[in-house]
């Protein structure tokens, strides 16, 4: 059963940059598809970003499109999401998912795993 730990999060401005890391246990990684998702307070958990198990294709949310990045380090068995020009609205706790042989799926739903999450506050 592959774990995942989050890390990264923390306090920011309006306008900052933060990246979040997410590494994963064994030695399957590269067959892992990669999720970002987050949840603010009273919000239902919502899809950032994806990454396919062959790395070859990335999807954003749209609020987030242009201003974040996902990417994977198989080497070293961690996914990235660099977040640019962060706004307040980003603010929530920032979730890592996987599944194997997974194509970049927007939905909850289609993960297995769960990481434990990460904070990020943008304060105004």
């Amino acid at each position: 059963q592959v774990q995942l730990v989050e890390s990264g999060g923390g306090l920011v401005q309006t306008g900052g940059s933060l990246r979040l890391s997410c590494a994963a246990s064994g030695d399957t990684f590269s067959r892992l598809g990669l999720g970002w998702f987050r949840q603010a307070p009273g919000k239902e958990r919502e899809f950032v970003a994806a990454i396919t198990w062959g790395g070859g294709r990335t999807y954003f949310a749209d609020s987030v499109k242009g201003r974040f990045i996902i990417s994977r380090d198989n080497a070293k068995s961690t996914v990235h999401l660099q977040m640019n020009s962060l706004k307040p609205e980003d603010t929530a706790v920032y979730y890592c998912a996987a599944k194997y042989f997974g194509m970049g799926s927007t939905q909850i739903y289609n993960y297995d795993t769960w990481g434990q999450g990460t904070q990020v506050t943008v304060s105004s």
